[in-house]
């Protein structure tokens, strides 16, 4: 009965593991069809990390016939995707490109894909025989309020919340980003257990190697007012991934083959 649901999903992470490529390389329609005008590079890596966590995520619950933890990836899809669709809304009232709206629809119809994967997720059954490891619960509470910060300065467009350049549009669509991931969080410790943060750790991983080597690379050129920034989010980056590597991969009772 799940053969149908289990190939959709496999679908889905395909579409956006080619989208992260697509963002990270500047693909040709990217560039075309993405909707808020001032991109820079670094922001279009930051969206192919989005769509690589996302893609990571779902196929480790997908892979491993965990489907009740695709609930926290729904959603973090409807609280991020729904406001961004009423920018765009609101973005095409403000001017002529019907386009725009054709986003704004798209977004919503993305957003109420999110709101269906969690109802259906949630009505199915997490085992509970391997506990949330303390290091990862005490480290989920920590990057919620961080990302609580975080978000929350970015939708009020407070300027220099991330290292580069952004628009106050994208300041808004960033800040939803990191929002939608802030819930993903707490609705993990509020259904507490291995199976439900080890999908949310390998879209961790993905996020991380993603942007690091960017990072990395920008240390010794970023503007003054942005190093601190720059270092804390690297910092934050290391940290992530490592705590992923360690459970996903080392540690004996949560590695992978261990399932």
């Amino acid at each position: 009965m799940k053969k149908i649901p289990r190939y959709a999903l496999y679908l889905i992470c395909l579409v956006q593991a080619g989208l992260a490529v697509a963002f990270f390389m500047q693909a040709p329609f990217v560039l075309k069809f993405w909707p808020f005008e001032g991109t820079t590079a670094l922001t279009f890596m930051f969206i192919s990390s989005i769509y690589a966590a996302a893609a990571a995520s779902t196929f480790w619950a997908t892979a491993t016939g965990n489907y009740g933890a695709l609930a926290g990836i729904g959603l973090d899809y409807l609280v991020m995707l729904t406001p961004v669709s009423f920018l765009l809304f609101q973005m095409a009232a403000d001017s002529s490109d019907v386009m725009l709206t054709v986003y704004g629809i798209a977004f919503l119809l993305a957003a109420l894909f999110g709101l269906g994967l969690m109802l259906w997720s949630m009505r199915i059954p997490l085992k509970k025989d391997i506990p949330l490891p303390a290091l990862v619960r005490v480290s989920f509470i920590i990057f919620i309020l961080a990302l609580l910060v975080v978000s929350v300065s970015l939708i009020l467009k407070v300027p220099n919340i991330i290292p580069w350049a952004i628009t106050p549009q994208l300041s808004v669509v960033i800040g939803w980003m990191f929002f939608g991931a802030m819930t993903y969080f707490i609705y993990t410790l509020m259904r507490p257990g291995w199976l439900n943060s080890a999908g949310q750790l390998a879209g961790f991983l993905a996020y991380d190697l993603v942007l690091i080597v960017p990072f990395l690379t920008r240390l010794p050129t970023v503007a003054p007012e942005r190093r601190t920034g720059l270092i804390v989010y690297t910092v934050v980056l290391l940290y992530s991934g490592g705590l992923a590597v360690y459970y996903l991969f080392i540690h004996k009772t949560t590695r992978i083959w261990k399932r």
